[in-house]
C-alpha cells in the first residue's frame, strides 16, 4: 500500500532525510518513532505529497506521489501535527466543507458525517465553533477530517496529542479497528503508545531509519546490552571486587542478600564474554552459583541502546 524508495530531503545544507526506504503492508499499523527533529514530520509530508522530496519517491496504492500526486492524495487521509481547522467554522459546517472538497455526495456525506462523528467521539461539540472547542477536542475534529472521506491509506502525526487518558485509549482502539481495512501509519516519540499500538515499528534518527521490526524482533536485535540476573553464594565483597576485574561487565547493581546468597543485576557489554568470565571467576573462587539468567531488555532499553549507536561524536 505504501512503499517508499531513497526518500531524500534537504533544507539548504540541512538533510532532514536521507535514503529513506520502507514498506507498509495492507491492513498494517506502522509506527513512526524518534525523538524531536528526527525526521518523522518531513516523511510524513513528504508522503502526504505536502512537500517534494530532493530525491526519490513513493507510490500510494500503487499511484507515485511525484508522477500522479493527486490520484494519491485521494487515497490519503492526513491528521498533521497542527490540525488543518477553520476556527470560525462549526464543527458540523468544517466537516460538510472537507467533504465537499473530497468530492463526496450528498448522500455518502451524510452517511461518513454520522461515522467520524461516533468515531472520534464528537457528538457533544457538533454544533460548536471550533474557536470554543478544547485542544483535546480540536484534535478529534481534525482526526474526523482525515476520516471523513473513508481512505485507504491513513497518516496520523501524533494523534494523540493534547487528548485526555481516557481519549488516548479510545484514538487507539479505534486506530486498531481501522486497521482491519486500511493501511495506517503514525508517529509518536512514546515508546509505549508506539508499543500498544503498531505491527511493526520504524526507528527514525537523524533522518535515517536506524532500525525497524515487532517489538520483539527489536528486543533481539545485537545493538541491545545484556543484561543478566546473578545470584551467587558468597560474600558480597568479595563479589562485588571480582566484578570490578571483568571487562565484559559494564555495570552491576545489588539487589538483595538472603541465605548466604547475594543477587545482582548485571548489564554486560558483550553476553557471550561475559558468560565466559563469569563462570571462571566463580570455578576459581569455588563460589557456587544460585541463578544465572539472561533478562529481556525493556523497550527503554532497546531505544536508548539504538540512539546512543548513532550518536554524533564529541571531539
Amino acid at each position: 500500500m505504501i512503499e517508499a524508495k531513497n526518500l531524500t530531503m534537504h533544507y539548504g545544507a540541512t538533510c532532514a532525510l536521507n535514503n529513506v526506504s520502507f514498506r507498509a503492508n495492507e491492513r498494517e499499523i506502522i509506527g513512526l518513532l524518534g525523538p524531536n527533529g528526527a525526521g518523522k514530520t518531513t516523511l510524513m509530508r513528504i508522503l502526504t505529497t505536502f512537500i517534494y522530496p530532493s530525491k526519490g519517491t513513493a507510490s500510494i496504492c500503487g499511484y507515485d506521489i511525484t508522477e500522479n500526486p493527486l490520484a494519491a492524495r485521494r487515497m490519503l487521509g492526513y491528521l498533521p501535527e497542527n490540525p488543518p481547522l477553520y476556527i470560525d467554522m462549526r464543527v458540523d459546517e468544517y466537516l460538510d466543507f472537507v467533504g465537499r472538497s473530497r468530492g463526496l455526495s450528498s448522500i455518502k456525506l451524510k452517511e461518513r458525517k454520522e461515522w467520524v462523528i461516533e468515531a472520534t467521539q464528537i457528538r457533544k461539540v457538533y454544533k460548536h465553533t471550533i474557536f470554543e472547542l478544547s485542544l483535546g477536542y480540536r484534535q478529534r475534529v481534525g482526526l474526523a477530517q482525515a476520516l471523513i472521506h473513508d481512505p485507504q491509506v491513513i497518516i496520523l502525526d501524533e494523534p494523540t496529542s493534547g487528548l485526555d487518558p481516557m481519549q488516548i485509549i479510545g484514538i487507539r482502539k479505534l486506530i486498531r479497528d481501522l486497521a482491519r481495512e486500511k493501511t495506517i501509519i503514525f508517529s509518536t516519540h512514546i515508546l509505549q503508545e508506539a508499543s500498544a499500538v503498531s505491527d511493526r515499528l520504524l526507528i527514525i534518527d537523524q533522518g535515517q531509519i536506524i532500525a525497524q521490526g515487532t517489538v520483539n524482533e527489536l528486543k533481539k536485535g545485537k545493538s541491545v546490552n545484556n543484561n543478566f540476573l546473578v545470584s551467587i553464594q558468597a560474600n558480597r565483597q568479595e563479589i562485588e571486587s571480582a566484578f570490578k576485574t571483568i571487562a565484559a561487565l559494564e555495570s552491576f547493581s545489588f539487589i538483595e542478600e538472603a541465605l548466604h546468597t547475594v543477587r545482582f543485576q548485571c548489564l554486560a557489554k558483550s553476553g557471550e564474554e561475559f558468560l565466559r568470565a563469569i563462570n571462571q571467576v566463580v570455578k576459581e573462587k569455588n563460589w557456587t552459583f544460585k541463578e544465572l539468567s539472561p533478562q529481556e531488555p525493556s523497550l527503554e532499553e532497546v531505544f536508548l541502546g539504538l540512539f546512543k549507536k548513532t550518536a554524533p561524536k564529541q571531539s
